[in-house]
């Protein structure tokens, strides 16, 4: 049956992010629908902030297109435009290819949710707009690299 029973669905907590920037995305989880569905041509996820919670550093996509539909509570979606603040109904788009860097922040006392959609391309990379970081992922592997692709070895103190 088509039908996904969200009691089934495992809350995915933590991030693939190297510290210290794991802990940017502290207090954001999600439920993997498209997975729970078995989608494989894109992912959708329902995405859980608490308060004070990011989704993400700000990034783009270089092959993956990515849409967000806010679905409870408020979130503010940070771009290179600024801040903009998003309600259960509003949506944004972000094509491919686009270096218009995002993220979600929510700044209520409230849970907030939104559904992102977004393409599986086979290889992926994301830049990231507001440190010296980016990723390639292919065959499911992440790599973390400097912009000009050196290996990210850490923050050095």
């Amino acid at each position: 049956m088509p039908v996904i029973d969200m009691e089934r669905v495992p809350l995915k907590t933590g991030t693939i992010y190297p510290p210290p920037y794991d802990q940017e995305v502290a207090g954001r989880s999600s439920l993997r629908l498209g997975d729970a569905g078995g989608l494989t041509q894109f992912g959708a996820n329902l995405v859980i902030l608490q308060p004070g919670a990011k989704s993400s550093l700000r990034h783009w996509h270089r092959h993956e297109d990515e849409f967000v539909m806010v679905t409870q509570g408020t979130c503010t979606l940070v771009d290179d435009a600024g801040e903009h603040e998003m309600h259960p109904g509003d949506c944004a788009a972000f094509p491919a290819g686009d270096p218009n860097g995002h993220h979600f922040i929510n700044k209520t006392d409230e849970e907030a949710r939104f559904l992102v959609i977004g393409t599986r391309a086979p290889r992926e990379i994301a830049t990231y707009s507001d440190v010296d970081l980016m990723v390639e992922i292919e065959a499911g592997k992440a790599r973390f690299t400097r912009r000009d692709g050196t290996p990210y070895e850490g923050e050095k103190e």
